[in-house]
């Protein structure tokens, strides 16, 4: 292994898997399903799409596993992948990230760093379920996937400025979301 790079505890399966050993594949896939399902689930939304996005991820990294270096996590690598596929799905589905100052009317000077603390984890996922799709998927891959503003800027084909700006105004609309259900 090469100096700096990344030594995985399941090196033997991934290393039986450039092989094109399917019992190394079977115990990858079973190590790294859930983690990859859900991150799916979580920019997809829909259980069924979800599932045939992992798989198709999974077939996309036994395919290309010669390619990884180590410099990485093995799983940080097939989450850029299973990313990468459920980013494509969206596309196919015309996910448009317009600036959403048409479609909501939001200011600047809107204070999104305002303090506030959902109740309860399920009542911040289903306020960001209420997202439109656009906030979904830059919420989702910034703050829970923690990819970058230049990584997102990339992957969406967007600048990172207009990341930023998206972020602050996803922010700002679930905080909206957060705090009109508390009034109820």
């Amino acid at each position: 292994m090469a100096k700096g790079s990344y030594t995985n505890i399941h090196q033997h399966h991934i290393d039986g898997c450039i092989k094109g050993d399917r019992n190394s594949q079977f115990e990858v896939y079973k190590l790294y399903y859930q983690a990859m399902y859900n991150t799916c689930l979580r920019l997809v939304e829909d259980t069924t799409e979800a599932e045939d996005i992992m798989q198709e991820s999974f077939f996309k990294a036994f395919d290309k596993i010669g390619t990884y270096r180590n410099e990485v996590s093995f799983g940080a690598w097939l989450k850029r992948i299973v990313v990468n596929t459920s980013l494509d799905f969206l596309k196919k589905k015309k996910l448009k990230l317009m600036p959403l100052e048409k479609a909501y009317d939001f200011r600047e000077e809107d204070d999104t760093n305002a303090s506030f603390e959902p109740e309860s984890v399920e009542q911040l996922k289903l306020a960001i379920a209420k997202l439109p799709e656009g906030y979904k998927v830059i919420i989702n891959l910034i703050l829970i996937e923690g990819y970058s503003h230049d990584e997102v800027s990339t992957m969406l084909g967007i600048t990172a400025s207009t990341s930023r700006s998206q972020l602050t105004r996803a922010k700002q609309r679930l905080i909206e979301l957060l705090t009109g259900e508390q009034k109820k």
